[in-house]
């Protein structure tokens, strides 16, 4: 899940930088979801979201 967030991101960040002032906006914007999403899913990989703590 991870690989394809990754290439997405990837493709978002090419399109930004050859994107006019309006539409840089909107990808921008998608870029955030995505790396929230990507962030999530290494948090859960890692067991961080969800789990007892040790004590």
């Amino acid at each position: 899940m991870t690989n394809d967030l990754e290439r997405t991101i990837l493709e978002l960040q090419a399109e930004a930088r050859n994107a006019d002032p309006a539409e840089r906006r909107q990808i921008e914007a998608e870029l955030e979801l995505a790396l929230a999403e990507r962030d999530a899913a290494l948090a859960e990989q890692e067991g961080r979201v969800g789990s007892e703590p040790p004590f």
